[in-house]
């Protein structure tokens, strides 16, 4: 199966907003500080995801420390765009797994579970980052509609080194917690689109880097290049630079 990733994504989430009705979002962060204290396990920032619309209507200064990115560059689209591609798929079917335990709970219920799994994120320099993400419901609607989430990305690179994600959905205010929670397999990981090599030079292609320039840092020819640079369009499908960015961003293909 070709994974459309973010594609993928907003079907998963249009499960559970479909039928939502907007509204004004208001929010006493003061409220949720004890929920901060839980999550900080390391360097981590907060936000909050508008699911509806596909945004962030906050995200705190943290990014900077975590990622790398300052506050204002970080939107949905780049963080699914430098997720792992090993973990797309797992990411996806997790989401699932999250909306159906959302969907069945008492609507009273909702508000007072965390969900809980990680996967790794490509940081500002390109190495990955191993975040734990953390995430409770701050507007729903009495058909379990979610509206907003309040999550954490918590960089736990120095505490976990297996590749093995586990989802949990942790109790609040004496709720029975499910830990390492047993998830259908939806999607499946996909072949690898390109080979290392391309991946290095597709890395020096999208911040700008002409040919001669990656040539000179990877220790390889312009002709090499050239000929990577082509493949590389062939297998996206795509007519230039531009063409292939956007693709690559859209479908998570790196």
């Amino acid at each position: 199966m070709e994974l459309s990733f973010y594609n993928e994504a907003q079907k998963v989430w249009d499960n559970i907003t479909r039928d939502a009705q907007p509204r004004e979002q208001s929010f006493d962060l003061s409220l949720h500080q004890k929920l901060l204290d839980i999550f900080h396990v390391g360097n981590y920032y907060f936000y909050f995801f508008d699911i509806k619309n596909l945004t962030f209507s906050y995200i705190s200064p943290g990014t900077k420390t975590v990622l790398g990115f300052e506050p204002e560059e970080v939107t949905v689209p780049l963080i699914m765009s430098r997720i792992h591609p090993d973990d797309q798929a797992v990411f996806l079917n997790h989401e699932s797994a999250i909306i159906e335990f959302v969907k069945k709970l008492p609507n009273d219920k909702v508000g007072k579970y965390k969900m809980s799994y990680d996967y790794r994120i490509m940081n500002k320099s390109g190495h990955y980052v191993r975040i734990l993400q953390q995430v409770v419901a701050m507007q729903f609607e009495g058909n379990n509609n979610l509206l907003v989430t309040m999550g954490v990305h918590t960089d736990i690179s120095h505490l976990k080194k297996s590749t093995t994600s586990v989802l949990s959905f942790i109790g609040l205010d004496g709720e029975p917690s499910y830990i390492d929670v047993n998830v259908k397999e939806v999607y499946k990981e996909t072949a690898e689109v390109f080979t290392k090599r391309e991946k290095e030079i597709l890395q020096y292609m999208l911040q700008g880097l002409q040919s001669q320039e990656i040539a000179k840092k990877l220790f390889i020819s312009k002709h090499t290049v050239d000929t990577h640079r082509k493949n590389i369009l062939a297998k996206t499908n795509t007519k230039n630079t531009i063409e292939l960015a956007m693709k690559v961003v859209s479908q998570g293909l790196l």
